[in-house]
This record gives structure tokens, sequence and C-alpha cells, in this order.
């Protein structure tokens, strides 16, 4: 069996860590900002160093290809990408970049014969940290492939006019243009020219950690629903109007949220998760008794019946009485469980076995651009142990070793995959 390098991985973990550095260990490293291009320079040097042809597509995705003996062949393509969240972790995304880099490195230095392409490859605005949403130009380039209900949020044309959440003026498409990384249409990921995609990736969570595995041989990306639950009362003034009177709004979503989780969690389902997250609140005075108040309601799991017995509790909400108040349940959006390729799966197992390297079957509850294009292309991925399961945040950490395993999995899955 064929190892990547552990030196190699080292050196690039901290190189790649330089751009953004947030001054505390993590980085901020925005899609198409300065430290983004720093890091494509980087990918771009030392792709081309090994002997790999470079190509841009039109949404800035890049792809380093080196060659294989069957000029007929599809390509193998290994993703992910390097932008992150706002004072983000050095690991998260970039992992994935770098592992496929370190593939390409290993087959040029050891003269791993191959017969597909294989290519490695960044892809723009996985984050939407920026600009919103996040998976973009998967969903762009998926676009024709993708179920109606998620397409409809990836057009083109809207996803061109996305704003930045910093100045609420500059738009992704004036980021692209100035970038210098506006590539040719014709170069984008799709089923003519590949056959299978791979991603390695950080896992964000404790289970592997916990359970003393290092690798995570990941069978799917959850299947998960986000609603907001509303809640309408009446602003008055926090001094003088009596409290038996008050439709305190905040009041009201705080019962809820209280009874959301007392009901869910009488389920008993232990695998799956859920969460309030994103709170708006009218009019947001501290003088005032609020008249408004919502909240986004996330809710994760495998089976679709779990997720349906979780929704209708959510749901009853709005047929409810919270203190004279009025609540209205909206659907923002949901995805069904995706599952990976189980051929390809296989190789990722048969391949931390042929390494000795300890792993388990695990779910993904985070959502990657390898979800998008599992509709387009065979597709798995591949999860690496996070210190303490944390991430999205600069304490985030995984070992060299680890990251290198990771990339020796992909590397002998691709292997497999190559002889197909």
């Amino acid at each position: 069996m064929y190892k990547c390098s552990l030196e190699r991985m080292t050196d690039k973990i901290k190189t790649f860590s330089k751009y953004g550095d947030a001054g505390h260990g993590g980085i901020t490293r925005y899609s198409l900002s300065e430290a983004a291009l720093q890091a494509r320079a980087e990918f771009r040097k030392r792709m081309e160093a090994i002997g790999a042809i470079i190509e841009v597509d039109d949404v800035a995705n890049m792809y380093a290809t080196l060659p294989g003996s069957d000029p007929e062949a599809k390509r193998i393509v290994m993703a992910s990408h390097c932008d992150s969240v706002k004072n983000g972790g050095n690991y998260d995304g970039i992992l994935g970049v770098m592992s496929a880099m370190e593939v390409l490195e290993t087959v040029a230095a050891e003269k791993i014969p191959h017969k597909h392409p294989l290519t490695a490859m960044i892809w723009t605005n996985e984050e939407g940290s920026l600009y919103p949403p996040a998976m973009m130009c998967s969903g762009i380039v998926c676009y024709d492939f993708l179920p109606e209900d998620i397409r409809s949020k990836f057009k083109y044309e809207d996803m061109m006019k996305s704003v930045s959440i910093l100045d609420q003026k500059s738009t992704f498409g004036e980021a692209l243009a100035k970038s210098g990384y506006q590539g040719d249409k014709k170069y984008r990921l799709s089923p003519e020219k590949y056959q299978y995609m791979f991603e390695t990736h950080i896992e964000q969570g404790p289970i592997l950690e916990d359970a003393g595995n290092d690798i995570g041989i990941v069978d799917c990306v959850l299947g998960m629903f986000n609603y907001r639950v509303k809640f309408y009362g009446q602003t008055t003034h926090a001094g003088t109007f009596p409290m038996p009177k008050r439709k305190d709004a905040f009041l009201a979503a705080s019962k809820a949220i209280c009874y959301l989780h007392e009901k869910i969690d009488a389920l008993g389902y232990p695998e799956l998760v859920y969460t309030t997250g994103e709170v708006v609140c009218h009019p947001c005075v501290h003088t005032c008794v609020p008249d408004f108040f919502e909240f986004s309601f996330d809710a994760r799991h495998e089976d679709p019946e779990v997720l349906e017995k979780v929704l209708d509790i959510v749901k009853s909400c709005a047929d409810m009485d919270w203190g004279g108040c009025s609540c209205e349940v909206t659907k923002a959006w949901n995805r069904d469980t995706v599952y990976w390729d189980k051929k390809l799966v296989s190789y990722v197992k048969e391949a931390a076995e042929e390494l000795g390297v300890s792993h388990q079957y695990i779910h993904s509850g985070a959502g990657h651009d390898a979800q998008f294009a599992a509709y387009m292309l065979p597709t798995t991925m591949i999860f690496v142990q996070s210190k303490d399961g944390l991430s999205h945040c600069e304490p985030e950490y995984s070992s060299p070793e680890h990251c290198t395993e990771g990339a020796s999995v992909m590397l002998g899955a691709v292997l497999k995959a190559d002889r197909d």
C-alpha cells in the first residue's frame, strides 16, 4: 500500500495557515478575498511543480490534473474548498484540498501507474460566509442535476447578485470579475469528463475521537429541515404597561423553545440533532416590550419519518396559545438524506483496512459540496478525527498524522477506483 508523506502534509498545513491568519491560531479567509487568492496561488504553484495541468471554470473552481495512461478515460476528482468562516480554523475545507494535492504529489513522486486522469479541485465559496448562500458554486455547477426545491436557490444570475454581508453593496459577481480566476464554463465538473468524486474532510464532531478511531467512512449526509417560527405580540412601554396585559413576543418564543425541547427529546431518538441558532427581535429596545420575535429551527436525522415527527411538533406551535401572541411556522428549506455511492464507500473501507487505520462508519451532519456533486457523479467522503470535536472556530485541530492518514486512505481508495 502506498502512503502519503507526513512531512509534505505538515508543510502544507503550516503554509496554508498563513493565508488569512487571524492572529490567534485560526483564519478568516472569505472566498475570493486576498487571502483566498494567496491560497489559490499556492495551490497552482505546487500542482504545476509536479506537472499537473491547471484549469479554471467560469465561477473560479480550480482543477489541477495529472494525465493518466488512458487518454479516453474519465477523470477521478478529489475536491473541497479553501474559504473559511470568520475566525475559523486551519482544517475545515482546506484539508480536503491539501489531501487531494498530497494524493497527486504522492502519485507523481512514487511514479504510481494510473489509468484515469487524477484531479485535485478547489470549489469556490463553499461557506458562503461573505457572499451567501453556502455551497454556492457547487450549486451552480450541479444545477441541472439538483432536485427542483434546491435548484431554485442556485440560479447563476441570482448568485452573481449575492451581496457582501460586510458592505451590503458589493456582489459576488463583481468579486469574481476582479479575482483573475473567472475562467471558462467548458472546464466545469461534468459527468461527460468525470467518473468519480472523493472529498476528505475533518469530522467537525467528537464521534471518532470518543470511539478511539482515526478515520470515518462516511455513508451519507443527513436529511434536514430548517423552519422559521415567528411570534407576533404588541409593543408597549416596558415601565408603564401592566404585566398581565402584555403580549410579549420574546416571552412567547422562549416558552415555545422550552416546549420544543421537551416534546422532541421525549421522542427518544439519540441520533437526532436540532437547534435554534438564529433569532430576530423587534424593536429590540430595552425600554420596549417586543412585538415580534422569530427563531430558526434546524433538525437533522437520516430517517425522513423521524424528521416528519419532529416537524409535526414544530408546526403544532402555530395552533397553541402563547399568552395572547400569535405564532406562524414557515418553511425555509429542507433536504433529503444524500447517500454516498456504495462502491466508493467500499473502496474507502478496504483502503483503511489495508493501511491498518482504525475506522468506523459515520454520517455527516454538516453539508458539503460533495452532496451536490453526488446528484451528478458517484461520490463519497472520508472523515479525519477532529480534536475535541471542534470546528468553525480557531481551536479547530486535526493532527498532521491524522490528516496524512486521511490522505493515504483517499489515495488507496482512488487507486482502487482507477481500476474501474
